[in-house]
Parts: structure tokens; C-alpha cells; sequence
């Protein structure tokens, strides 16, 4: 049920802190399940346990982008000049964007043991301006796009009432997730043309509407469950029997109706956790989480290498599905390249000079 305001937790507090927190371990978690879920031969039990742990993992970028929301689309900042604004935000992410970039070019040759001559750096240099420098700097170009449209969404959430944002959130619902369901079903395809709102932007505005949206907890712990079940049995449903040629993961899309459920009902079940969480009694886990949310841009551009590194043996020791099975390994390597990357993290924190580069 719909309130008109904020109760008293939420409009003081956003725990901006956990969510981050919990988002950027479910990316790095996804990442460990993709290398499972992308070797070309694997064995079947292999496979199912990534998709477990994928399924799991899914709202990750989600959350990243609602909590954005829930912060940028407040009321208090509709004054905030454009120029202001954009300012901060290239301030942010230009010079990380640049670091970070020419760190995975420089990867990207090492793994790859590409001949470093001029024409192979200019290409990569291009690559990486229009492409993104590795795979993962995707999130990036999505994050310049929404920042780009804050502006104009910060007008429409302010002066739009509840039935307003409630029905532009159920048009970008039926768009990126009901028809491609139908047409899953059906076979028949709805020309695009019909909905404008189409993207990531949706996951943006809910952020900022599900502040003022109080549903009961069972309702939502029912709906996280029933989203992690569609993923899988979903993906089970369109890759059975499993062909390693023929794999389905339409299920997997961060804009499928089953994600954006489960990530809404996570998002709504941390906005419940109280403002001073987790206390004076578990003063550790506070500082690991604060550590940990202040750092989230530099663990996520640099947590690829990690990984890697792990998989391709260069910490003296292989870590991976082919050394250990996927049920041990996924969490594992996880946990693992959380915690170098942000001790590593912290160390470049104290060069005055990489502390400013890195994010």
C-alpha cells in the first residue's frame, strides 16, 4: 500500500551504505558465475551452479541504479543548476574513466600478449573511447546516459504526482519486460515504435518512487524468491536439454520482468534496515561496509583484473572451475577478489596522486 510521504526512517536516511555494499559483492559474483556460464566446454552440474549463483547475482547493476535514483531524483536538488551538476558528475568519473581505461589497454595486452606497436595501441585506444576499454565499462556508458537525463527527470518526478510516476513506471514495466515475454510466447514481434521509455531509465525513476511505496515484508521476501525461481527455471525451461552451441539466456537480461522483481523487492527489503544499522555492537561490519560503499567505482573498474589473475594462475595458484568445483569456487573467488581488490584499493587511497585517479 502507497503512502503520501516518507515515514520518519526513510525520509531522514537512505542506506546508501548496505546497498552499495551488497551491489558491488553481486557483481563480482556474477562475474565469477560468467566465467562457469561462458566456457565453451563445462560440465552439466558446472553450468546449473553458475546459473544459481548468477540468478542470485542479477540485481546488482539494478541496484546501483535505483539507489542513484533514490538519491539524485529528490525534490530538494530541483534547483540544482544543469551546469552544477554535470560539473560534479564529470569531476567524479573523468579522471578514473581515463586511469582506469589505459590500466585495462595495458591488460588487455599483457593477457593477450598483443604486440605493443603503435597501430595496436591507437586501435585500442579508439576501442576503448567508443567501446569501453573492457568488458565490464559498459556500467560506465550507462551511467553517463543517466546522469545526462537526471536533469530532466528531476523536473518530471517533482512536479508529477503519484499517479503520474506510478503509470511511467508501469509503461517502462510493460515495455522492456511484457512484451518481450509475449513475444517469447507468441513468436510475434511488437514493432518497438509503440513504447518511447524502453531502457534503464525505469530502474532510475523506481528508485526514486519505491522510497514512498511501503509493501509487507512477506510480500516482498514472496517476490525476491519468486524472481531467483523464474530466472532459473526459466533459463532451465529454454536450455533443456543443455547444448553448449544453443544456449538460452534470455532470462538473464537485466530488464527481464523476472530480474527487475527481484531486484525491486531486494532494493525495498534494504530500505527497511534502520539508519544506524549495524550499531554500536557490530562496530567491524560497520567499518567494512562503509569502507567498502566508499569504494565502490574503483572495486568495480579494478575487481576484473582480480578475477583474472585468479583464473590465469598469476597469484603463483589457478582458481576456478577447472581446479575447483563452481559450488566452492563461485563464492570463494568471490569473497577473495572483494577483499584484495579493496585492500588494494586502500593502499592507492594513500598515494595522494592515484588517489585522485582511481575514483
Amino acid at each position: 500500500m502507497e503512502k503520501n510521504g516518507l515515514d520518519a526512517s526513510t525520509r531522514s536516511f537512505v542506506p546508501d551504505n548496505l546497498i552499495r555494499t551488497l551491489a558491488i559483492i553481486l557483481v563480482i559474483l556474477l562475474h565469477a558465475a560468467n566465467t562457469t556460464l561462458k566456457a565453451s566446454s563445462v560440465p552439466e552440474s558446472y553450468w546449473w551452479t553458475a546459473v544459481v549463483y548468477k540468478s542470485l547475482a542479477l540485481p546488482c547493476v539494478p541496484l546501483f541504479v535505483m539507489l542513484s535514483g533514490a538519491l539524485l531524483l529528490k525534490r530538494t536538488k530541483l534547483d540544482e543548476p544543469i551546469r552544477v551538476f554535470l560539473k560534479k558528475r564529470v569531476s567524479r568519473l573523468g579522471l578514473p574513466i581515463v586511469f582506469w581505461s589505459a590500466v585495462y589497454l595495458a591488460w588487455a595486452f599483457f593477457v593477450s600478449q598483443t604486440p605493443v606497436t603503435w597501430e595496436n595501441v591507437e586501435r585500442g585506444i579508439l576501442y576503448s573511447l567508443f567501446g569501453g576499454a573492457y568488458y565490464h565499462f559498459w556500467f560506465i556508458y550507462l551511467i553517463v546516459g543517466i546522469y545526462l537525463i537526471t536533469p530532466i527527470l528531476r523536473v518530471i518526478i517533482a512536479h508529477g504526482n503519484m499517479r503520474v510516476i506510478r503509470y511511467l513506471c508501469l509503461l517502462w514495466f510493460v515495455s522492456v519486460a511484457v512484451v518481450p515475454l509475449i513475444e517469447l510466447a507468441t513468436g510475434h514481434t511488437l514493432n518497438p515504435l509503440a513504447f518511447v521509455i524502453s531502457g534503464w531509465e525505469g530502474y532510475f525513476i523506481f528508485g526514486s518512487y519505491l522510497k514512498r511505496v511501503k509493501v509487507q515484508s512477506s510480500i516482498l521476501y514472496g517476490l525476491l524468491i519468486l524472481g531467483f525461481v523464474w530466472t532459473i527455471f526459466g533459463t532451465w525451461l529454454m536450455n533443456y536439454p543443455l547444448s553448449a552451441m544453443q544456449r538460452n539466456n534470455f532470462f538473464f537480461d537485466y530488464l527481464t520482468a523476472n530480474v527487475i522483481i527481484s531486484s525491486i523487492a531486494l532494493f525495498l527489503i534494504l530500505l527497511r534496515f534502520h539508519r544506524d544499522w549495524p550499531g554500536s555492537n557490530h562496530a567491524i561490519a560497520s567499518r567494512i561496509v562503509q569502507a567498502i560503499s566508499k569504494n565502490t567505482l574503483p572495486i568495480f573498474l579494478f575487481h576484473v583484473i582480480i578475477l583474472e589473475s585468479f583464473e590465469r594462475g598469476f597469484f603463483g595458484f589457478t582458481l576456478s572451475f577447472t581446479t575447483l568445483h563452481p559450488i566452492i569456487e563461485i563464492p570463494l573467488i568471490t569473497v577473495l577478489t572483494l577483499f584484495i581488490t579493496l585492500g588494494l584499493v586502500l593502499l592507492m587511497r594513500k598515494v595522494p596522486l592515484l588517489n585522485k585517479m582511481i575514483g
